[in-house]
């Protein structure tokens, strides 16, 4: 198991390191910091809940983590389309973050309906 959390924690880790990148190149675009700062906001978060639920005290303590950063995933979706619909990004940026955002979501979502059928 921890193996797969060690797997999981390096791929959120792979994934905010990207948007941080994106977000730096997005400053340059003259789009709003206060909008770009959204985005990364809920991209990294979905790694920093996710490196919280490991120190989890109960599961009811882990769904909640690990829900939050489901949730941050959807956001973080949210975000790259709203970019991609203002043509802030191309089609092509966005998607590789898409991509790999969709696969955090379907990770995490996976995870909360095991955890919630034990």
């Amino acid at each position: 198991m921890e193996n797969t959390h060690n797997s999981f924690y390096n791929k959120t880790l792979e994934f905010s390191h990207k948007i941080m990148i994106l977000c730096d190149q997005l400053k340059k675009s003259g789009l709003d910091y206060s909008v770009i700062k959204q985005m990364l906001r809920s991209a990294t978060s979905i790694g920093a809940n996710f490196a919280e639920s490991r120190g989890a005290v109960s599961d009811a303590d882990y769904l909640n983590k690990i829900s939050i950063s489901y949730k941050e995933s959807l956001e973080t979706k949210y975000w790259l389309d709203l970019f991609l619909l203002g043509k802030y990004i191309s089609k092509e940026v966005y998607d590789i973050h898409y991509t790999d955002c969709d696969e955090l979501s379907k990770i995490l979502f996976t995870t909360i309906k095991k955890v919630k059928s034990k």
